[in-house]
């Protein structure tokens, strides 16, 4: 050998140490950012952590991890972590934008008052504004029922003009009425005089009280013989509104909205009560205002009716509502108009917004579109901030609450073997697996999927005030998969078919291709204007959704006196021979055997005869012989034979919306 050789063969190998993939992680990292760090995909991250008290069943690709977790499914991956460096944030500068300092009063010019008709359903409300402007608003609206917001203005002989909010009456629409009295100077209550107080108008004198704004009564239809405006004051008594005559300061007017009396004298009042307040506004600097309602138009787009509370309105001018902007093209007033511009307690539509702002946003103006794209791009990213601090909480809610089970669970079982915990798991698990599927196919059954589209957006958050309200989930669960404001789309029809769902419509219309699509696929369409009706038809198909019950009529009741055999070809079949003591028995009808107080059998009978003739009923008295449809039955004499019927009774939802 030589001795080259004898070097290397004497030289120890060094073998190489395998290295090990490093994965940067940090604090706060998700599933699918786990498994891209890893470069693997994210079952590899499920697997992982297999065994472990992380509940897998509940984990999505945004599930948050813990830090323990993202380093044990590192550990087990068999890599090592790193953390990653620290990269310092740039804290965002706050491009919001504010109401302005109040105005010089040096500025300040008299405006008109901002009056809002307040009350119950079909007190008078919108009857009273038509009468007072000389329109006919009552005959257009559905049922005579206002079914959303309406700003107008009014100019009364002597000149004096005021801007009023007519606002909806029912229960449904009391998140509309509070904006109405968040934007309002005077409240007008409208009380009928032969109905009296009512639920309504016990919440809409909650929301002026609220909203620190003066009350008159306006007692309507006090033409009518069973009229008692006396009464209807006293009872405001009650609810802290002391009129005049009682020694309080609210004025309370005797007007017949219908037949048109005292209507000036009521209009007066208001004048007067606004030459009390001192009402002003600046007509100058950035314009202020707050959305009254919303809506999508065919011809115009986005469109909103506002009324502006600061600064003058002009075409061209941008403003911010929200997270929307518009660049006003057009304004229109109430008769749909153009105008040029509008001050202070003007109401006015607005056309321009690149989307829909929602009812009762504050809107504001800004020097420019590029300011006015700043300010709803850090409103959009503080929702951001605020939606993900949410769902942090909620998830480290969620996994504290697993880990304080996952250890009683353990604690439980801390006496017992390992083999003996894991039959125990076992046996839980498969427990909960065998109901998994039975529970998920009567839940499919059900659930009631709708869509919610409407006119305007209060409509619809009108409508889905009332759903929130629902509470009948245990019979039929109600899921709301979609909402929004315009006419029914395709994509309407296409969402409803996945999901097997109803679309719902309010004021909102469907062309023919769209009635079409959904009778060719099958989905319903219920399309009314006046909301209580598309809340009796929802009540109606939840209630057809749920399973009927079964009642029993009995018909007749026989007693067994005695048992004996009849031979038909080679076989003996036991007869009973009975007396009817109640009723009839009827041959087409159920049939149970009774002996004390267990019931044998249940059934129909096969033969039935009176002395030697078939007969299909035996009345009360008579006696006969029967034989039931199972031949391995023993009469005795004493047992019952109860002849009875059954009749599907549907069932009705137990929700309750309120009317």
């Amino acid at each position: 050998m030589c001795i080259d050789c004898q070097k290397i063969k004497s030289k120890p190998v060094k073998l190489e140490k395998q290295q090990k993939q490093e994965v940067e992680i940090k604090q706060r990292m998700t599933v699918s950012e786990l498994a891209k760090a890893m470069n693997k995909d994210i079952d590899h991250v499920y697997e992982a952590l297999l065994n472990t008290d992380v509940i897998l069943d509940e984990m999505e690709p945004d599930t948050m991890l813990e830090e323990k977790w993202i380093k044990e499914a590192v550990k087990r991956s068999g890599m090592k972590h790193k953390w990653a460096k620290l990269v310092e944030t740039k804290v965002r500068e706050n491009k919001d934008i504010q109401r302005q300092p109040p105005p010089d009063p040096a500025q300040l010019v008299p405006r008109a008052p901002v009056v809002t008709i307040m009350g119950h359903v079909d007190h008078g409300k919108t009857t009273l504004l038509d009468s007072l402007r000389k329109s006919q608003i009552a005959a257009q609206e559905a049922g005579g029922i206002t079914q959303h917001i309406g700003a107008f203005r009014v100019e009364l002989p002597s000149g004096e003009k005021i801007t009023f909010l007519d606002t909806p009456g029912h229960a449904a629409f009391s998140a509309m009425r509070a904006r109405g009295a968040m934007v309002t100077d005077i409240v007008i209550l409208v009380v009928a005089a032969d109905d009296g107080v009512m639920n309504q108008t016990t919440e809409s004198i909650q929301h002026a009280k609220k909203a620190k704004v003066p009350i008159i009564v306006a007692v309507n239809k006090c033409d009518k013989p069973q009229a008692d405006p006396q009464r209807v004051k006293e009872e405001l008594v009650g609810h802290d509104v002391v009129c005049e005559e009682f020694g309080g300061e609210i004025q309370a007017i005797h007007v017949s909205a219908l037949k048109g009396d005292n209507l000036l004298e009521l209009a007066e009042a208001t004048v007067t009560l606004a030459e009390v307040l001192e009402l002003k506004g600046d007509p100058t600097g950035l314009v202020e205002g707050t959305v009254i309602e919303s809506r999508s138009d065919k011809g115009k787009g986005p469109v909103t009716t506002a009324i502006i509370q600061r600064g003058t309105l002009r075409k061209g001018c941008t403003l911010v509502a929200g997270k929307c902007w518009a660049k006003v093209r057009f304004m229109f007033d109430e008769y749909d108009q153009t105008v040029s511009e509008a001050g202070p307690s003007i109401p006015v539509e607005i056309v321009g917004w690149k989307d829909l702002p929602s009812a009762g946003e504050e809107i504001l103006e800004v020097e420019s579109e590029q300011r006015a794209r700043e300010v709803v791009e850090w409103r959009s990213y503080m929702e951001e901030q605020d939606k993900m601090k949410e769902d942090l909480q909620a998830i480290e809610a969620k996994q504290k609450q697993h880990q304080e089970s996952y250890k009683k669970d353990r604690e439980s079982m801390a006496h017992l073997s390992w083999r003996q915990r894991r039959a125990a798991l076992y046996r839980a698990n498969k427990h909960k697996l065998s109901h998994r599927l039975s529970e998920k196919t009567e839940t499919e059954e059900l659930t009631l999927p709708i869509i919610v589209k409407g006119d305007v957006d209060g409509s619809v958050e009108a409508i889905l005030n009332i759903l929130e309200s629902y509470d009948a989930d245990d019979q039929c669960e109600l899921d709301v998969v979609h909402f929004g404001v315009g006419d029914i789309s395709e994509r309407d029809i296409t969402l409803a078919e996945t999901f097997s769902g109803t679309i719902y419509g309010f004021n909102v219309a469907a062309n023919k291709s769209v009635q079409q699509m959904a009778a060719k696929k099958g989905i319903p369409l219920r399309l009314h204007r006046v909301i209580y009706k598309l809340i009796d038809e929802l009540k109606d198909e939840l209630s057809s959704k749920l399973t009927p019950s079964t009642e029993e009529n009995i018909i007749g009741e026989a007693s067994v006196l005695a048992t004996f055999d009849v031979t038909i070809g080679k076989k003996k079949i036991p007869v009973a021979g009975c007396r009817v003591q109640k009723g009839q028995l009827d041959k087409k009808m159920k049939f149970r055997l009774i002996r004390g107080r267990n019931i044998l059998w249940e059934g129909s009978v096969t033969t039935l005869k009176h002395l030697k003739d078939d007969v299909l009923t035996v009345k009360t008295g008579m006696e006969c012989g029967l034989s039931l449809d199972n031949e391995e039955l023993e009469y005795k004499p004493g047992d019952e034979i109860i002849c009875y019927s059954e009749s599907e009774i549907k069932q009705k939802i137990s929700w309750d919306p309120g009317f």
